[in-house]
Order: structure tokens, then C-alpha cells, then sequence
């Protein structure tokens, strides 16, 4: 009788939402809540096309591989650049969590942003399927984010939602349980560290790395000017004589670095106010602009998005984990949402 009842758990269907983002991908599972937060890189082998190894330890790889590996973010602008790469992943984090041996295969549903194109969600949908999904199901990210943040978004009344990850920045009004206004650009905090990069081969003659701009960033970034100055040594490669370097970056430099890509970010933020309808635009007012996604963390982002708008804005709990969160709730009570997502399978 015993090992009826184990057999019995066994088959049950498991329910896994995935937030596949440029930078990190998160899983969370039903009954479980968010099992793994990894970046989004994978390391495969040149001669056979292998999978190497996945996330943290794929990262650790990226631009320091041998002639035989390469390591890539098979994701940019927070859609599918590369399918089999991101299909192995997808399998990779899906067979993680289901073991090696399921009876069943687990429904699955991911995350895109409001503005890709169809063929992008066929993609999508396409490779979770491949990865070894029975279902796959796609949400929109403003919603997912908005749900994740604990935003009433099936109420008559308009909110404002920012998601910022590392690849693409989307601003969308929600009410009712749907996107009422969107706009979506492809730059985020990848685009950042480009930035960052650029910044210093031109200032400093230097030339560094994604891991190091990252580090830069997050360190010493700001979105606005700060009141005390701070400073953070760093090495790379000098661009003239080509050997290794080490100069002292201020939070000064790295403000006017990336204020040409904040600005950019801000005008999807400008152009969505602009199409709300007025009686939700004075809702927004009242409640102000909720941030989400990785870059939102970004210091004083909040700040600058206020002074340069005039709406109040501020930073969602745990800010990183909202869109993983929302998924899950929407694939959990999947018939109340079930004119929100796309499903396949």
C-alpha cells in the first residue's frame, strides 16, 4: 500500500515557470517556489556541439575558453538568438528539476516580452516543447511582473509597471488583467555594460571585459550624480600597447557613461504615458510607477525615472525575482488567466 501512495506523488504532473531573461534564468516549481537563479550562459564544445555545462559555471567560462569551448548567451534583448543552444538549456533546467526518470512530462510556462514578434513566440513555445514540456504556455513579462509584485491587476484601475532585465526595458499600463499600453526597447543593463566598455576604451585607452563593466556597474553605478564621489580600481588591457593596466574609475564617469542609454529606457517610459487614456493616467499618478527586473536595482534609477517624468516611482520587493514569481501564479491558477497567455502542446 505504501509504495501505491509513493507511485501516486510520483505521477503527478509537475508545474515549473520559467523566466528565461538575458542575463538570469529562474525557475520556480509548484509547491517548491524558486528553485534556481542562474545566469543565462551556456558552454558548449566545439567539435560535437555538446552542452558543457550551464549557468554559474558557464559564466565563470565567458571569455576565457580554449580554441575547443565556447561560452554564449544563447538569449539577447530578451528574445531566442540561438534556438539549440536555449533549447538545451531549456532541457538542462527542466530535467533539473523533474529528475531523469518522470512518468510525466511537466507543463511549462515562459516569459516574453509584450513586444516580440509572433515568430519570436513560436520560437519560444517551440523550443520549451523540444526541451521536454507536455505543455508550454507564454506570458507577457509587464504581466507576469505586475502580478509578481503583488499588483491588483485585475482591478478597473491602471498600473504602471517597468520591467528592466538585461536585455530589454518594457513599460506597460495594466488594468482589468491586461496589457492596455506597451512599448518595448531592446536596451537594458546589457546595454549598460556596453556602455561601461565603450566609456573606458575611449576615456582610458583600456580595454575590459562584460564581467568586468558589470562589476563596475554594480559597485559604483548610478543613474544620477552622487553626492560623494566614489572610486573603484580596475584592470584591463591597455589599447595601445596591448599589455595588462589598472586605472581608478569615479561614480561620475560611470553616470555619464550610461546616461545615454537611461534616457533611451525613459523614452519608452515617456511614450507609453503618452497613449494611456486619461482616466488611467490619473490613476498612475495617485499610485506611481512600480520597477521591476535586475537593472531596476541599479542606484537612484528610481530617482531619475521620477525627476524625469513627474510620476513617483519606486522599486518593487525583491525586484529580480517579480516576473518568476507572477509566472508561477498565472501557470498555478491557469483557467483564470487563460485569455492572457498563449499555450502549445
Amino acid at each position: 500500500m505504501q509504495n501505491f501512495f509513493n507511485m501516486k506523488n510520483f505521477v503527478v504532473k509537475q508545474k515549473i515557470a520559467i523566466d528565461l531573461g538575458t542575463a538570469n534564468t529562474l525557475v520556480w516549481v509548484l509547491g517548491q517556489g524558486i528553485v534556481a537563479n542562474e545566469p543565462t550562459v551556456v558552454a558548449t564544445s566545439v567539435d560535437d556541439n555538446k552542452v558543457v555545462a550551464v549557468g554559474e559555471e558557464a559564466k565563470k567560462m565567458l571569455g576565457r575558453t580554449p580554441e575547443s569551448l565556447i561560452a554564449v548567451r544563447p538569449m539577447r534583448d530578451g528574445v531566442i538568438a540561438d534556438y539549440q543552444v536555449t533549447e538545451a538549456m531549456l532541457r538542462y533546467f527542466i530535467g533539473k528539476v523533474t529528475g531523469k526518470f518522470r512518468l510525466l512530462r511537466p507543463d511549462v510556462m515562459v516569459c516574453v516580452p509584450a513586444g516580440c514578434t509572433q515568430v519570436e513566440r513560436r520560437a519560444a513555445l517551440d523550443a520549451t516543447l523540444s526541451a521536454g514540456a507536455a505543455h508550454a504556455y507564454l506570458i507577457d513579462e509587464p504581466l507576469a511582473a505586475a502580478i509578481g509584485a503583488g499588483v491588483p491587476v485585475s482591478a478597473p484601475s491602471g498600473h504602471m509597471i517597468i520591467d528592466s532585465g538585461g536585455g530589454s526595458t518594457e513599460a506597460a499600463v495594466i488594468s482589468l488583467g491586461g496589457v492596455v499600453v506597451h512599448k518595448s526597447v531592446r536596451v537594458a543593463g546589457t546595454k549598460l555594460d556596453e556602455a561601461i566598455i565603450a566609456y573606458m576604451k575611449k576615456k582610458h585607452n583600456l580595454i575590459i571585459g562584460d564581467t568586468t563593466a558589470e562589476d563596475i556597474k554594480i559597485k559604483i553605478g548610478s543613474a544620477i550624480k552622487l553626492p560623494k564621489e566614489e572610486k573603484l580600481e580596475i584592470s584591463g588591457r591597455d589599447l595601445v600597447f596591448g599589455l595588462p593596466r589598472t586605472v581608478t574609475v569615479t561614480s561620475t564617469q560611470v553616470t555619464e557613461a550610461i546616461r545615454p542609454i537611461l534616457l533611451q529606457m525613459i523614452g519608452a517610459v515617456k511614450a507609453v504615458l503618452e497613449d494611456t487614456p486619461p482616466e488611467l493616467a490619473a490613476d498612475i499618478i495617485d499610485k506611481g510607477i512600480i520597477m521591476s527586473g535586475g537593472t531596476s536595482s541599479l542606484r537612484n534609477l528610481d530617482r531619475f525615472l521620477t525627476e524625469e517624468t513627474g510620476v513617483p516611482a519606486h522599486v518593487a520587493d525583491e525586484p529580480l525575482l517579480c516576473v518568476v514569481r507572477g509566472t508561477g501564479l498565472v501557470l498555478e491558477n491557469i483557467e483564470l488567466w487563460k485569455r492572457s497567455v498563449t499555450t502549445k502542446g
